[in-house]
């Protein structure tokens, strides 16, 4: 929805695979590749969700040609909340066995990812030190990530405003409210 309505307003939208087509290989320091590729040393304005939130965020707070952030139910703290979501004895079989099959949104279906993405997650901090006007989507009903960790972002970074909502953690439900502040923060305009 956001890159259709994106395009109709006459931006230039990438949506690039982070996976970069190898799910199984998967860790925080590789998307940020593919988010340094697909946009160069140009001015850029990154949206992402979940855990290409928490990615638009940490790209951003090294990148100073990214303009502005839209993140929606981002994932801050991805990699210290996996084990206390999964529990010890889940991350033991992880690390023993070297991956474990997690739902790829993407694909539809559950894919084995390795225990790098835990490891190399967990060299990154819990909340980016953005500077870059921030505007945040969250469910308060996030049963993935909580909607206070965006509100403990926008307590340490000013330029963030973060809009809740009575909605989970795909927003799906919201994408029109989503968008006309999007618009707003985007362009200056309502939709």
């Amino acid at each position: 929805m956001f890159a259709e309505r994106l395009r109709e307003a006459g931006a230039e939208c990438l949506v690039p695979a982070l996976d970069g087509g190898d799910f199984a290989t998967l860790t925080i320091s590789k998307q940020l590749g593919v988010i340094q590729a697909a946009t160069g040393e140009g001015s850029v304005t990154l949206i992402g969700s979940s855990m290409g939130g928490y990615l638009a965020a940490l790209y951003a707070a090294a990148h100073p040609n990214v303009e502005r952030i839209v993140l929606l139910a981002p994932a801050f703290g991805f990699a210290r909340r996996w084990p206390q979501r999964l529990g010890p004895e889940a991350v033991a079989k992880w690390r023993a066995e070297g991956s474990m099959k997690v739902f790829h949104h993407a694909a539809g279906e559950p894919r084995r990812v390795g225990i790098a993405l835990l490891d190399d997650g967990a060299t990154y901090p819990k909340f980016p030190a953005v500077t870059q006007p921030t505007l945040i989507f969250h469910g308060r009903n996030d049963d993935v990530v909580p909607y206070t960790f965006s509100e403990e972002f926008q307590a340490l970074h000013p330029q963030a405003e973060v809009h809740l909502f009575d909605s989970g953690h795909e927003l799906t439900d919201v994408l029109d409210p989503m968008w006309e502040l999007t618009a707003a923060f985007l362009f200056g305009v309502r939709d």
